[in-house]
């Protein structure tokens, strides 16, 4: 297949045998990798097609469709042969995935290729690069299937596995007459927002009923008038495998944009539908469906990532989580005794038992032993039983070696035998079987898998959990039913049910697969090696340097690294025809002062990777003693350092000024320091060395006179250090002064910035400052103070934290002691300082704020008193809003408290009596903690209201950037869970205004419906209910949504649900939200809004307007910028839909 593109000459030398350039190697296109250690195949991202990668997965381990698949032949779909005829019906899609699953299945690579399935698609190389929605895709292809089925046994393949139906039922109240209507489903659409979960999602679509009355009455055609009804719909018929789809995209009408709803939304491993199901008598196994797939998406609403978590129904891949791989490595990197540690041959046969053939070439079995124990053959063992080769040799009765001794197997007698004891049994069936401890695991559960394109990787049912929500979040969720059992032969079998012809097909794959490696392996195993040669060389200043030209003294040779040292000396040998004695081969290395030559290569049976020799490596070819008549010195201790000594000379012939001088000076790296006077020919004097730790401008540091006995190495000098060499009796500094230019640092010191996040008074904004490897959290922190000039308040005020990917500050520094690099931070990354102190762990640490909203005068004084009391140094949320009377602005007046901190262990009674002996709250003499209501707050507004005193506040989910805010009471009250806390405000008639907010409690348990609600606020202001009208205020918008029953008929769009629901749109109702009454009797009007309302929406438009205007700047700025650096702007195109074309066989 690949001609002669693999065919070298391994031990060729390069055409101009004096040629000092470096040869290009020709490098193929390797074949694909094999298969990791999960034994599963991943697929190819062609470059945006990573939603399509996701659902071919799960349609892969659906076997019963994967199997159904198969099961349609040639006969009945055509030949892919036969696909350019025009008289042939080939169906090209179903076959395209037949090939696809089988490859998946059997090939043994890491990632199956979709070119072929998305060219039968009909789309283009831009179509591939293109992003597209997994849902959208999912019908689409559904429907391309079904089309190019038509005609064959497969026809109803779609609608036998995943068709479902609906039926929708309105009852009338009077004569009880039921009208449906039933509705096909291929995948459940189900609502993510204001809802917790799937089930609480199903429950309202399919339990909770839209009743039909009041101003919203239904016509009966038996009663043929209107009459009371009641609305629901049930599962008719459940498909054996049920595709939901999750609405996590949405538009916000207010901003006119999409957005993706990264709330948390959870799921069940195991579902049972029967509460949703309009018959109900079967056995309840029947309703029981598992999940066995979520597709997740990660990004937001103009793009992002795919990627699935896959259940193995069918026990094809290798499970084994990633800390169990790390025990059992480190379990084979430390066995149980030394004694079988120390004995190469029970190492070397545990090895050779965990291959599959019990056969491995020689190098190979090295490096494995290397990965198994973390040491090399030559290091442990090489001392005692000589080469691997030869100790191989020595022991026949246990290792069979090839005739060409390239590759090694175990004797027939020296397998394991089956043992009487279980329990022996089973422990070399865990540390001699060839696959992973995971693979047996318990055979009667399946695992789950993360894949990631072409990635495959075990997890474990909790990580599922962790996709609850987020911008990496579960948007497609796949159930199979528990009643559907796979047959025993389909275990751990990749080539059950597949046809025949595809066997064949990917048998001769593999083998094709393995030619390729192979040749790819014999081609990779060639390097360049540069042999320095000794005749042409001689040794001055301290190296070797060319005596000639460098081409006639450097020749390259390229080698096979699988041959020896012997193999490689005899090459040479053959090659320098003038060479007469001995021939030592070292590896050398250059260095700043010349060539340098480190260890002689022993062991003609070693091969060169065994030498550990590298590409590109260096080799001097010398007899081992001399070169030039001078005996050279080898090995790193004496390696050649290059040093700028500064010294001072006469600046001329009978001068008497001196000058400061540099020069540069070899010397042994095991040499003395004391050695720099010998060579400069001065008596000695003092020696002043580059302080290597210091980044400041004065870095010298002198060297004692007792250190003048130490090697230049043990002094901390390096390649390019500098020395500055004075007399005895003059000033240290007495140079230093004058040539301040040799003063500066050879070597710069890594550095963070540092960004001020603090609201205290700083002229820095951002510091850089020196560290190491090895600083501790702790100093960064006080330097960071310092340099920000906030040493007035210095202490525990502050905390470092890192910044996260969208600039904002991230997760907090907790462990001060920590170093940079047990911290993975790197040089150049940017912390943030911010106020606060750290709390414990188990602990929160959270702002407090005052609210009273206005209701009587009593509360009033007492709002005015904390007001008072706190009027220095305190700051209010808003300033209060002028105009007429109405509802609380956007931003509600919050006084700040204090920070308090917590354990999570509390409860909230706990925390409310906490809160009280704050100091701001005990000048207000609160007299119980039932007098105080605690809501959490999100946009300066109080958002959720904490019941129930006796949870803990872990069971909150507060988290750590949580802040809440009390609210004190009239009188104690105790709100069920079904208890909903609202705020009335009576509209005055004749005026656009409203009196003082009252709450009111609500009673749900009755549903959370429209009727239900006027009932109670008719009933709490003394009203008859049909002279009322409510509505609901939403002060970010400033607008009043009137609540009846008719307005929830506000949507007619199909499959919209339980349109009565207040809790779902578009009310969304929730404690603390603001209602509007207005009295029937006296204003008959249908506008709701204040004047206050009317000012908030002018300030909206203008800030909107200023916030365009400032786009369209940055927009036109950014234009000019990029048309001044001649690089084109992408402006976001149009979205393109999604096809598939289909030819027609009908």
């Amino acid at each position: 297949m690949f001609g002669n593109l693999f065919e070298e000459d391994y031990s060729s030398v390069s055409s101009s045998q004096y040629g000092s350039g470096k040869k290009l190697k020709t490098k193929g296109l390797e074949p694909p990798a094999p298969r990791e250690f999960t034994k599963l195949s991943g697929i190819r991202n062609q470059g945006g097609t990573c939603y399509l990668s996701s659902l071919l997965q799960t349609l892969h381990f659906t076997p019963e469709f994967r199997e159904a698949l198969f099961s349609l032949g040639p006969e009945e779909l055509g030949s892919l042969e036969d696909k350019d005829k025009p008289e042939a019906k080939v169906r090209i899609i179903p076959l395209q995935l037949q090939r696809l699953f089988a490859q998946l299945l059997l090939v043994d690579q890491e990632a199956a290729s979709t070119t072929d399935l998305t060219d039968s698609f009909g789309w283009t190389s831009d179509e591939e690069m293109r992003q597209h929605d997994v849902q959208e895709l999912n019908r689409i292809l559904f429907s391309a299937l079904e089309t190019s089925l038509v005609g064959t046994s497969g026809h109803d393949l779609i609608h036998r596995l995943y068709h479902g139906t609906i039926v929708n039922q309105i009852v009338c109240k009077e004569c009880k007459n039921v009208s449906e209507r039933q509705e096909d489903f291929l995948d459940l659409t189900v609502a993510v927002k204001n809802v917790s979960g799937l089930e609480d999602a199903l429950w309202n679509m399919y339990v909770e009923e839209e009743i039909f009355d009041y101003d919203n009455l239904y016509h009966c055609g038996t009663c043929d008038r209107l009459v009371k009804a009641a609305k629901s719909a049930k599962l008719r018929k459940l498909p054996p495998f049920l595709t939901i789809s999750l609405l996590r995209f949405n538009f916000d009408f207010v901003k006119c944009e999409r957005y993706k709803d990264t709330s948390c939304y959870t799921f069940p491993l195991r579902i049972n539908l029967k509460p949703f199901c309009e018959q109900s008598d079967m056995d309840d196994m029947e309703y029981m469906y598992d999940l066995f797939s979520v597709i997740i998406h990660k990004g937001g609403c103009y793009g992002g990532h795919y990627h699935v978590y896959i259940k193995d129904v069918d026990h094809l891949g290798n499970w084994q989580c990633q800390e169990e791989i790390s025990d059992s490595a480190v379990n084979l990197k430390a066995p149980q005794n030394e004694e079988e540690t120390d004995d190469p041959l029970v190492v070397l046969k545990a090895i050779l038992l965990q291959e599959e053939a019990n056969q491995i070439p020689v190098d190979q079995l090295g490096q494995k032993l290397l990965i198994k124990t973390g040491i090399s053959w030559n290091k442990k063992y090489r001392k005692q039983h000589g080469p691997l080769r030869k100790f191989l040799r020595l022991h026949p009765q246990v290792f069979l070696l090839s005739t060409d001794e390239s590759t090694v197997s175990l004797q027939r007698s020296h397998f394991p035998q089956v043992p009487s004891d279980p329990q022996s049994h089973e422990q070399i069936a865990h540390t001699l079987a060839s696959e992973p401890p995971g693979l047996r695991d318990n055979i009667s559960c399946p695992h789950w898998f993360d894949i990631n394109d072409s990635k495959v990787q075990p997890i474990k049912e909790k990580d599922i959990m962790q996709q609850f929500q987020g911008k990496e979040s579960a948007y497609m969720l796949f159930y199979r039913k528990a009643t559907l059992q796979r047959p025993s032969e389909a275990q751990a079998n990749p080539r059950y049910r597949v046809p025949c012809h595809l066997l064949k097909e990917m048998d001769a794959a593999n083998v094709l697969l393995q030619t390729r490696r192979a040749e790819c392996d014999s081609a990779n195993s060639t390097f360049e090696l540069h042999l320095h040669l000794g005749p042409h060389y001689r040794f001055f200043n301290g190296a070797l340097h060319p005596a000639v030209s460098q081409t006639e003294s450097v020749w390259d040779l390229t080698f096979d690294k699988r041959k020896t040292v012997g193999d490689l000396r005899q090459s040479i040998f053959q090659l320098l025809e003038f060479w007469e004695g001995d021939m030592v081969l070292s590896v050398a290395k250059r260095v700043p002062a010349g060539l340098h030559v480190y260890h002689t290569l022993d062991g003609d049976e070693l091969t060169l990777g065994e030498a550990e020799i590298a590409d590109e490596e260096d080799i001097f070819v010398w007899n081992g003693v001399e070169v030039g008549g001078v005996q050279i010195q080898t090995g790193f201790d004496c390696e050649p350092l290059l040093l700028h000594i500064l010294h001072l000379e006469l600046s001329g012939e009978g001068s008497e000024c001196e000058q400061l001088v540099e020069s540069p000076h070899v010397f042994p790296a095991n040499a003395e320091v004391g050695t720099v006077f010998t060579a400069l020919g001065t008596p000695e004097g003092v020696l002043l060395m580059n302080s290597v730790e210091s980044t400041d401008e004065e870095c010298w540091t002198a060297i004692p006179q007792e250190d003048m006995k130490k090697t230049f190495r043990e002094q901390g000098l390096r390649n390019g250090s500098l020395i500055l060499v004075q007399d005895s009796d003059s000033d240290d500094n007495s140079l230093l002064s004058k040539q301040g230019r040799w003063t500066s640092s050879m070597n710069e010191l890594n550095w963070l910035q540092v960004k001020n996040f603090c609201q205290s008074g700083s002229e820095e904004k951002q510091v850089q400052i020196a560290v190491t490897m090895h600083t501790v959290v702790f100093d960064i922190r006080i330097k960071a103070i310092k340099e920000l000039k906030l040493m007035k308040e210095l202490g525990e005020m502050w905390h470092l934290r890192k910044m996260d990917w969208c600039y904002e500050a991230g997760e907090p520094l907790c462990e001060e002691d920590a170093t940079l690099k047990e911290l993975m931070i790197c040089s150049g990354d940017t912390l943030l300082l911010t106020e606060g102190k750290l709390p414990s762990p188990g602990h929160l640490k959270m702002p407090i704020w005052w609210y009273q909203p206005e209701r009587l005068s009593g509360h009033r004084e007492s709002w005015d008193h904390l007001n008072c009391a706190f009027s220095q140094g305190s700051s209010w949320g808003a300033a209060p809003t002028q105009g007429a009377p109405g509802p609380e602005p956007a931003e509600v007046s919050l006084l700040y408290l204090g920070d308090m901190e917590i354990s999570e262990e509390a409860t909230l009674a706990e925390l409310k009596s906490k809160a009280l002996a704050l100091p701001s709250v005990l000048k207000l003499a609160v007299q119980s903690t039932s007098l105080l209501r605690v809501w959490t707050v999100e946009s300066k507004r109080p958002s959720r209201l904490l019941r129930t005193g006796w949870r803990q506040l872990k069971e909150y989910r507060l988290g750590r950037r949580t802040e809440l805010c009390l609210e004190l009471l009239q009188k104690e009250e105790d709100l069920g869970p079904r208890d909903v806390l609202l705020r009335t405000q009576l509209r005055i008639p004749g005026e656009r205004a409203y009196s003082l907010a009252k709450d009111l409690v609500w009673d749900t348990t009755r549903g959370w419906t429209a009727g239900s609600l006027r009932q109670r606020v008719a009933d709490f202001y003394s009203l008859p209910v049909e002279k009322i009208e409510i509505a609901k205020y939403f002060p970010e918008k400033f607008e009043w949504l009137p609540i009846s029953s008719w307005n929830q008929q506000i949507a007619k769009r199909k499959k919209k649900k339980n349109q009565d629901t207040l809790q779902g749109g578009p009310y969304y109702l929730k404690d603390g939200d603001t209602i509007g009454i207005k009295n029937l009797l006296f204003d008959d009007n249908d506008d709701f809004s204040t004047i206050r309302d009317d000012i908030g929406k002018e300030n909206q438009k203008r800030t909107a307007l200023e916030k365009k205007k400032s786009r369209e700047v940055q927009r036109t700025q950014s234009s000019d910028v990029f048309s001044n650096s001649g690089m084109p702007t992408r402006p976001r195109g149009p979205e393109a839909s999604l096809s598939i074309h289909v030819a027609s066989f009908r």
